[in-house]
């Protein structure tokens, strides 16, 4: 859980809001699970393969909200994937994502010269695009 900060009319609203909407993290042997499937509270349930990794990747973030530091939801964007500009003079631009140390590259790949160049762009101007 997270605070989530505005102002409406004036004042000011603290909501305590899920980090990972949609998301509710169960821990349970199989009787378990098929006991939590039929509450109709729960739609589906991701088995964990690695839970060592899962519970590495979300240390970071549980010692964050501990300390009180505000942590915002943020796009999940992977090396590789095709996005959409959505912002900037790139807008409608299509290309892939690169990862860099402390960056995000857009390559921009010119087909007909099979050549590529690359720009470093902020991940909130980009928006992934859905594979057909």
């Amino acid at each position: 859980m997270t605070w989530k900060v505005s102002k409406t009319h004036g004042r000011t609203i603290r909501s305590l809001l899920p980090l990972f909407t949609g998301y509710m993290f169960f821990c349970g042997n199989e009787s378990d699970r098929i006991e939590a499937l039929k509450s109709n509270r729960v739609a589906n349930l991701i088995p964990v393969i690695d839970p060592v990794k899962l519970i590495r990747e979300l240390t970071p973030i549980d010692i964050l909200i501990r300390q009180g530091t505000i942590l915002l939801p943020h796009k999940y964007l992977k090396e590789g994937q095709r996005v959409r500009v959505i912002a900037g003079p790139l807008m409608g631009t299509e290309g892939i994502i690169l990862r860099e140390p402390e960056k995000l590259r857009l390559v921009l790949q010119v087909d007909i010269l099979g050549q590529a160049a690359s720009v470093e762009i902020d991940a909130d101007f980009v928006e992934p695009i859905d594979p057909k």
